[in-house]
C-alpha cells in the first residue's frame, strides 16, 4: 500500500515505533487515530512524497508500535508522551524541523507536540479534531451517542479490554462504518491491517490508556496552556468533514483560535476518516498549505 517506502521500526523515548519512510525533500511526519495504523495514510502518501520526505508512523499503542502496560496516573499515555515518542523519531531519522499533518487521536497527540515544540514543528495540518478540553467540557447528548468510546473506555481496566477483545472485529465495524460514509472509504487491504492491530489484546489496552489518558492528565496539561496563554505559534490548517460530529457539535475554528496564534480553516465535503473518504480533496487542499 505504500509503493516506494521503506518499513522500519526506531527504539526511541524507551518504545519501540514502527513506521514508514518514503520520498525526499522537507520531513513531513503523518500521525494516524483511532482504531487504526499509519495506513490510513496509504491513499495519500504516494503523492505526498513527491514534495516531501513523508513519515507515517505508528502511535504508541497502536499498529506494531510498542504497546506498555498503562500506569495508574496514564501519564505514559498523555499526549505529551505520545508526541515525545515522534519527536524523538524524527529526531534519531535526522530531522531537527519537520511539517506535522495528523487525523483524530493524532491530531491530539500533534497539537500537543506544536504547544511543547514550537522550535521543531514548522506547520500543522490536524484532521477533523477539536481541542480535547472543549469536546469534553462542551459534549451534549448528539456527541455523547455518536462518541459514546470517549466515556466507555475510559472506564477503569480491565472492563473496556474485556469487552472489546471478546469481539474486536464487531468493535472495529461498529466504529469505522457507523460514521456518514458507512464502509466506503476503506480498501480490504487497509481494513484487514486494521482488524490484525485490534486483534492483539495490546493494542485495545493501549487504546484505552490513550483515552483514559484524554480524560484525565491531558485535560490538565492544556488547562494549564489556557491558563498561561501558551498557543500554537506555528501557521496551523484545521480541516474536518462537513458530515461528521466535529461539524454538528462544536465550531472547531473558534475553538482552535484559543489555542493557536494562526490557525484557518473550514470543513471539507466528506465524512470523518477524510484521507481515506476523499483523498484528492485532501491534497488539493494541504498541498499548498504546505509546500509554501
Amino acid at each position: 500500500m505504500f509503493p516506494g517506502f521503506e518499513r522500519q521500526t526506531a527504539e526511541v523515548n524507551g518504545v519501540k515505533i514502527a513506521y514508514v519512510k518514503g520520498g525526499s525533500g522537507p520531513a513531513l511526519l503523518l500521525l494516524h487515530g483511532h482504531p487504526q495504523t499509519h495506513v490510513i495514510w496509504h491513499k495519500v502518501a504516494e503523492t505526498l512524497a513527491q514534495h516531501f520526505t513523508v513519515i507515517a508512523s505508528d502511535l504508541r499503542g497502536y499498529g506494531d508500535s510498542d504497546k506498555p502496560v498503562g500506569l495508574p496516573d496514564h501519564s505514559n499515555y498523555s499526549k505529551r508522551v505520545m508526541g515525545e515518542d515522534q519527536i524523538a523519531l524524527m529526531a534519531k531519522l535526522g530531522f531537527d524541523q519537520f511539517l506535522l499533518m495528523a487525523h483524530d487521536r493524532g491530531g491530539r497527540v500533534a497539537y500537543r507536540m506544536a504547544l511543547d515544540h514550537p522550535e521543531i514543528i514548522t506547520k500543522l495540518v490536524v484532521l477533523d479534531v477539536a481541542p480535547t478540553l472543549a469536546m469534553y467540557e462542551k459534549a451534549n447528548r448528539a456527541f455523547a451517542t455518536a462518541y459514546y468510546h470517549w466515556f466507555f473506555l475510559t472506564r477503569p481496566t480491565p472492563f473496556p479490554e474485556t469487552l472489546v477483545n471478546s469481539h474486536p472485529e464487531e468493535y472495529l465495524k461498529h466504529t469505522i462504518a457507523g460514521r456518514s460514509a458507512g464502509m466506503k472509504p476503506f480498501t480490504p487491504e487497509a481494513y484487514a491491517e486494521y482488524l490484525r492491530c485490534l486483534r492483539d489484546p495490546a493494542t485495545i489496552h493501549g487504546i484505552c490508556e490513550d483515552y483514559r489518558a484524554s480524560a484525565t492528565i491531558d485535560l490538565d496539561h492544556e488547562r494549564k496552556d489556557l491558563a498561561d496563554g501558551n498557543k500554537i505559534q506555528c501557521p496551523m490548517l484545521a480541516l474536518w468533514g462537513a458530515h461528521g460530529v466535529i461539524e454538528q457539535c462544536f465550531k472547531p475554528l473558534e475553538e482552535w483560535q484559543l489555542l493557536a496564534s494562526d490557525v484557518r480553516g473550514h470543513a471539507l465535503d466528506c465524512g470523518h476518516y477524510i484521507p481515506e473518504d476523499e483523498p484528492q480533496l485532501l491534497l488539493d487542499e494541504v498541498l499548498p498549505f504546505l509546500a509554501n
